[in-house]
């Protein structure tokens, strides 16, 4: 019996429209990116678990996906290599390696694959493509950089066109400050800020009975009451902020770095209606020190966070003296476009990434029709050739299929006047053009 043919669980495979469309997504993406001046890098999809696993807790290494040949299983040695997780841990491992060979700020971006032992489940995949982009510096980095990746963000999703959308900020060390002054000692820090960054998922009562159950019942309200206020004014929240007592050093450097990413921001041409400080945002991973950023859209909350990231004091301290500073954020692009998918926001429309489809209506002209293909494509037009010699109603009936726009038909007759027909399949119509002016036709019809 043949074998049932199937995907495994966790993947996402997709049919030619919908893989137009996703590829659409990408290339919107990797523009947008350069368009800021990053610099495209790509890692190997497996690198050496001994790198991968320098800085992952017991639960990240569950997730991991060892790879292991033949050969070192019957030999019963342990796996050497292990595929990515994420794009993090493999540019901490580039940066150090490169370290003299770079130019920093090192601006970098990454389209690529990870892969996770996720448990199989809707909206979780094993294998996805994240879009990540990171600004690293040497010893310091200048805090203006936190400012462009909103502006990142902002260029990006107003070019995809998903709808109204908010990208809030907040930062780290003005949380950490806030607890401070509330009387939290540093072991519940990371436990408080975790319930924290529930707001917005969860009802604030379950929230702040959460927080309580970390410390007491006053310093919960007092920390809800604080973070929650002028939500969605952002200049009020600064103000109370301002006004804020006992201001200790960490929440006065942290306001001081909120207000400047800000401003900086909303000058790179964000407006204040898509940029939003929201002090309840504090991103799960102690991994960040200072910005923090999520995104969400305003039609769309239960998508959750589109596009995150922050800053992180140190990139790669675990295998260079270096100090590497940095900041970047991050697209869970497959997840997101399966959803949108799934929403009907996006659609597959585009089935062919032909724009033109040149028909054998006589075989004896099959010469003539490879050189209409090619005077097209000398020119950007993206041309088909029908290969076979079927008849023309089976080759109208792919080139219908296909959804590409313009068909051309020449025969004989066609040849003789010096003409070409163009079927304009979207219209149902056709238009007769002197083939000296084919291009020019053909262009001018596609605009």
């Amino acid at each position: 019996m043949p074998v049932q043919p199937r995907t495994p669980q966790g993947v996402l495979e997709l049919l030619p429209a919908q893989q137009i469309a996703f590829q659409r997504m990408l290339d919107t993406i990797r523009r947008n990116f350069e368009l800021f001046g990053f610099l495209p890098v790509e890692t190997p999809a497996f690198e050496l678990t001994q790198i991968l696993l320098t800085k992952s807790g017991g639960e990240t290494e569950k997730q991991v996906y060892f790879v292991q040949s033949t050969g070192s299983i019957k030999e019963g040695h342990a796996p050497e290599m292990a595929l990515r997780f994420d794009l993090t841990v493999p540019l901490a491992r580039y940066v150090a390696q490169h370290e003299h060979e770079l130019n920093f700020p090192f601006r970098r971006y990454q389209i690529q694959r990870v892969y996770r032992g996720e448990r199989a489940q809707k909206g979780r995949y094993r294998e996805f493509y994240q879009c990540d982009i990171d600004v690293i510096g040497k010893d310091t980095l200048p805090l203006s950089y936190d400012a462009e990746c909103p502006a990142v963000i902002y260029g990006i999703f107003t070019e995809l066109a998903f709808g109204p959308f908010t990208i809030f900020i907040n930062n780290r060390k003005l949380l950490r400050g806030l607890l401070e002054s509330l009387g939290l000692p540093d072991t519940k820090h990371a436990d408080v800020l975790h319930e924290v960054d529930r707001l917005g998922k969860m009802e604030r009562a379950e929230v702040e009975q959460r927080v309580a159950a970390l410390c007491d019942a006053d310093a919960a309200k007092k920390l809800l009451d604080l973070l929650t206020v002028h939500r969605g004014d952002s200049r009020g929240a600064l103000a109370a902020l301002h006004a804020f007592e006992p201001a200790n050093a960490n929440f006065k450097e942290g306001l001081g770095e909120l207000e400047q990413v800000y401003e900086r921001t909303l000058a790179l041409g964000v407006p204040a209606s898509a940029l939003q400080i929201n002090l309840a945002i504090a991103r799960g991973l102690d991994y960040y020190t200072g910005t923090v950023y999520e995104t969400f859209l305003t039609e769309h909350p239960g998508l959750g966070s589109i596009c995150s990231g922050g800053r992180y004091a140190d990139l790669a301290g675990h295998y260079t003296k270096s100090k590497l500073p940095g900041v970047g954020i991050s697209i869970g692009v497959t997840r997101l476009f399966s959803q949108l998918i799934e929403l009907g926001i996006v659609k597959a429309a585009q089935t062919s990434t032909a724009q033109v489809l040149v028909l054998n209506v006589e075989p004896p002209l099959a010469l003539e029709y490879a050189q209409l293909a090619a005077s097209l494509r000398g020119r950007g037009i993206a041309t088909e050739v029908y290969g076979g010699d079927d008849k023309l109603g089976k080759q109208m009936k792919y080139a219908d299929r296909s959804g590409v726009p313009v068909a051309i038909l020449v025969g004989t007759r066609e040849k003789q006047a010096g003409m070409v027909k163009l079927k304009l399949l979207r219209e149902n119509r056709e238009v007769d053009v002197p083939a000296a002016e084919l291009v020019e036709r053909v262009t001018e019809l596609l605009r």
